[in-house]
């Protein structure tokens, strides 16, 4: 038995889940996910919980029972309270700035790099240099705010970039006259 894919899935009040065709839905405050099934899986949901039960146990059923289980965990925490990363822009006069759905960022290059924010996802820039990307899809999420660190990554002699909030850069000791 796979040691995740065997914990049952909590769902908390305000949250319904519902599972029907090969796919799981859910809806909370935040808003409302689904998701396809993984092959080789079968979910119910039984009292104030979701159970995924795999139909062998071939590897591929194993390593596909967990991933559904954490899928579906991640999918009802979305929708009850959403994720969020916080980024930071480190530099002089880097900066960003938000209008309509596009993010406009200076970043020392010749020109504003500019990025539209896809659907499903939530970003504020509060004092030019902190921007907070927001959304009920776990990977969704991850992948913007790694999207807009990739357009200046930190640089190890003056930290210079854009970072994770609280990520720590070590710094590069620069060259010596000797």
């Amino acid at each position: 038995m796979s040691r995740i894919g065997k914990k049952p899935v909590s769902i908390p009040s305000g949250v319904k889940v519902e599972v029907k065709d090969g796919s799981v839905f859910a809806e909370g405050p935040k808003g409302k996910a689904n998701m396809i099934l993984p092959p080789l899986v079968k979910v119910k949901v039984e009292g104030g919980s979701v159970i995924v039960n795999r139909d062998d146990d071939t590897r591929k059923a194993r390593v596909m029972h967990g991933l559904a289980r954490s899928l579906i965990n991640g999918m009802v925490i979305g929708v009850l309270q959403g994720y969020k990363k916080n980024l930071e822009i480190v530099g002089v006069g880097y900066k960003a700035q938000l209008s309509g759905s596009s993010l406009t960022l200076s970043l020392g290059f010749s020109h504003p790099v500019v990025y539209k924010v896809p659907e499903g996802v939530k970003l504020t820039v509060t004092d030019n240099t902190k921007i907070s990307v927001e959304g009920i899809d776990k990977k969704l999420v991850g992948e913007v705010a790694a999207i807009i660190r990739r357009f200046r990554k930190p640089e190890p002699y003056k930290g210079k970039g854009i970072r994770y909030a609280g990520e720590h850069i070590t710094i590069k000791e620069g060259k010596t006259v000797g």
